[in-house]
């Protein structure tokens, strides 16, 4: 008579096997519950006193959809990151352009030191845009910009020998002393 060894086994290993098999079919519940609360629609909380594993469940789901949210925020965040950092490496493109290409140009631009008298603007400030291209062209370039200013106050030579320093016979010239030429 034969005996099917499958079946029998000696008690100690019974004794190990129970609480594993417990705690899976636990982790089976677990992922069973959660999976349940994503797909079903939010029902409004009973009037009645859940009990306990009522109240587990519930827990669990509202878990659940928190960390549903929190993933789809976190995703959003994301991408928004990635779509800004991509803007900001094509501004940063341009802008090394544009800086090599200002670059390119100046070899044949050059610093010139002169003095030339700026012109009286119609409000009384200094214009020195022309003094800046007459001193440019005076060293056969096309045009220029001013780059350093000097202002003087000028003045008769009797008052400033009689020792008066601001009267109404002095005023203020501005002349250019450095220029970019191009």
């Amino acid at each position: 008579m034969g005996t099917n060894r499958s079946l029998i086994c000696p008690r100690g290993r019974i004794a190990t096997l129970l609480p594993l098999g417990c705690l899976c079919a636990g982790m089976l519940l677990l992922a069973a519950m959660t999976a349940v609360a994503q797909d079903a629609p939010k029902a409004p909380a009973p009037t009645e006193e859940r009990d306990f594993f009522g109240r587990i469940f519930h827990w669990f789901g509202e878990q659940a959809a928190g960390l549903s949210s929190n993933l789809q925020s976190a995703g959003s965040q994301v991408q928004n990151f990635g779509h800004e950092a991509g803007v900001a490496a094509k501004s940063t493109v341009n802008t090394v352009k544009d800086a090599g290409d200002a670059v390119a140009r100046i070899p044949n631009a050059r610093v010139i030191s002169g003095h030339e008298k700026c012109a009286i603007a119609p409000n009384g400030a200094p214009d020195c845009v022309s003094a800046a291209m007459s001193l440019c062209k005076a060293k056969g370039f096309e045009s220029g910009k001013s780059v350093d200013m000097t202002t003087a106050e000028v003045c008769p030579p009797k008052v400033l020998l009689s020792g008066r320093s601001t009267d109404a016979q002095c005023h203020d010239e501005t002349f250019v002393s450095r220029v970019l030429c191009q």
